[in-house]
């Protein structure tokens, strides 16, 4: 190789090099606020510049002007009412205004409604909206352990889309080629995993079917045991999609000095404990029992319906919308808690 070449491949491997240092990492100033006992690293570290991005990304669309009351319930005015029949029958339509604000604002009632026939349930979106129209006033009215008074609309998961931008499915097998063998559902660069090789999906043992959370046990060896390294991996893996779906580190929830130990984390913690178990349930109660009704373009790889997870409604932030009250203007949208059943939200502790 002549010394021209030489030169011109260590130019090229400087040029790389500045460019890795570059976008490896982020350019000053970077806030940091305590959050917990000092000398532990227990901060929150943020950048201003993604933080102004993530505020205007998180706002409240502008409710419908408020009408006068009709004096009539919906159900009075407009048929094959099976949710809201009881409300006012112009309250109910500027919710329905809102509504195709918060989801289809480009497709309109269409999305939802048979233009020619609007009581009719088709097309298929109208079934599945009233399903999801029950889901809300369910979360409001039976999670406030998890959602407080602040409480969940369309718009907290769709943010002015038919399909939310962060949902899941389950994931498709993959099995690596040659010497390679099984990948044994980690060792490829997992978005859900923070582009990491640990387990590709850490939402169906965890989010979906209730495994313990865990990388301790709670037992000596050798009965009971189950925290394995493997099992720490799928844990690992699930702690990595909530810290960058809700845009916090560890020491949001947990105290670094012991990450087990209950007394000694933060409230924070407890919230997260809520809104683990209510994904969990909305997904069983609500989401997967709707897969009949999506045509096959609408099904993950394996056949299933799209369901949530923590960035579903975080979308990057520690709170959805930063906190903003979503149902002031829809006291409707709490419904009344059930009946204690298996799935129904735990009480408070």
């Amino acid at each position: 190789m002549s010394v021209f070449a030489m030169r011109m491949l260590a130019g090229i491997s400087a040029a790389l090099a500045l460019l890795l240092v570059v976008y490896a990492f982020e350019f000053p100033p970077v806030d940091s606020v305590q959050r917990g006992y000092r000398g532990l690293a227990m901060e929150e570290n943020s950048n201003p510049r993604v933080d102004r991005a993530k505020v205007r990304a998180n706002q409240l669309p502008e409710p419908a002007p408020a009408t006068d009351p009709a004096g009539q319930k919906a159900s009075q005015v407009y048929t094959n009412l099976k949710v809201l029949g009881d409300m006012d029958a112009n309250e109910f339509l500027r919710l329905m205004t809102d509504m195709t604000t918060w989801v289809s604002p480009d497709q309109g009632c269409a999305y939802c409604h048979d233009e020619n026939d609007l009581a009719a349930d088709r097309p298929y979106t109208k079934i599945v909206s009233r399903r999801m129209l029950e889901m809300v006033r369910y979360i409001n009215g039976s999670w406030k352990t998890h959602v407080a008074d602040t409480g969940v609309t369309c718009w907290a998961c769709h943010r002015g889309q038919p399909v939310p931008a962060s949902v899941w499915y389950f994931d498709a097998p993959r099995t690596a080629q040659g010497q390679a063998g099984n990948r044994a559902g980690q060792n490829v660069a997992s978005a859900a995993g923070g582009i990491t090789a640990l387990p590709v999906d850490p939402f169906t043992p965890f989010i979906k079917d209730g495994k313990d959370i865990r990388v301790l046990s709670g037992t000596a060896l050798p009965a009971g045991n189950r925290a394995s390294i493997k099992q720490t991996e799928w844990t690992y893996s699930l702690m990595m999609h909530i810290s960058k779906g809700l845009g916090v580190n560890c020491t949001y929830c947990h105290n670094s000095r012991s990450f087990f130990d209950w007394d000694q984390s933060t409230p924070q913690r407890t919230t997260a404990w809520y809104g683990i178990r209510m994904t969990r349930d909305i997904n069983t109660q609500f989401l997967e029992p709707l897969t009949p009704q999506f045509p096959a373009n609408r099904l993950g790889p394996t056949g299933d319906v799209a369901k949530v997870n923590c960035a579903t409604c975080h979308e990057g932030v520690y709170k959805p919308l930063y906190g903003a009250n979503m149902i002031k203007d829809y006291p409707i949208l709490v419904g009344p808690a059930p009946a204690r059943t298996a799935s129904a939200a735990p009480a408070a502790k």
